[in-house]
């Protein structure tokens, strides 16, 4: 019994840092797109950056998005926006 939690606890702290570096995910309603710069405003004021190559769904002021993003200190990078109908 002390070798099996043992274990468990093993597999538990070696699994936190992988939940940490996990993308998150949002959902909002676009209030800019800004294609030169490469951002998107949602409603709420948070600013994602988008990556280069992003293919651009046909995002405008209105649309609702889910978003697919990770923290680079304080920066929002999206890896993923798909339009919400």
């Amino acid at each position: 019994m002390r070798v099996l939690l043992s274990n468990l606890a093993i597999v538990s702290i070696l699994a936190t840092p992988g939940l940490a570096l996990a993308a998150k995910s949002a959902t909002g309603t676009v209030k800019e797109y800004d294609k030169a710069s490469m951002s998107l405003t949602l409603a709420d004021g948070t600013v994602y950056s988008l990556p280069k190559g992003f293919h651009d769904p046909g995002l405008k002021a209105g649309e609702k998005v889910a978003i697919s993003f990770d923290m680079s200190g304080k920066n929002h990078e999206a890896k993923t926006v798909k339009i919400l109908r």
